[in-house]
């Protein structure tokens, strides 16, 4: 799987920041809906659903499209498997830290060369 930066996690992660849009994303999940049903639970005018879909659209996890007079949107999921990536990369990473960490207080003895290198 490709790497994401640190600059396309900060947007992705950006986007995911605010309730609405992870509501629009929990919503999305369900399929294709167009802009006036995202708005609708949120009471909010067309711009400002427009605004939110802009920012999830920026970051790559939604795509819309015109059809005649309505808007739809549909979830893009490739951004979430960098997401996963992190989340388990920096995972197994702090469970080595612990592990390293339970074994020095348990045995009370100094780390192993393997132990300082992760």
């Amino acid at each position: 799987m490709v790497k994401c930066s640190d600059q396309q996690l900060d947007t992705l992660f950006g986007a995911l920041s605010e309730p609405v849009r992870r509501s629009v994303v929990r919503t999305l999940a369900t399929g294709e809906k167009s802009v006036s049903d995202l708005a609708q639970p949120h009471n909010m005018t067309m711009a400002a659903v427009m605004k939110h879909i802009a920012v999830l659209e920026n970051a790559g996890l939604v795509k819309s499209e015109k059809r005649g007079r309505v808007r739809y949107c549909r979830l893009q999921v490739e951004p979430f498997d960098y997401v996963q990536e992190w989340v388990t990369d920096t995972t197994a990473f702090w469970n080595r830290r612990l592990q390293a960490l339970a074994r020095f207080v348990e045995d009370d003895s100094t780390p192993t060369p393997e132990d300082r290198r992760n």
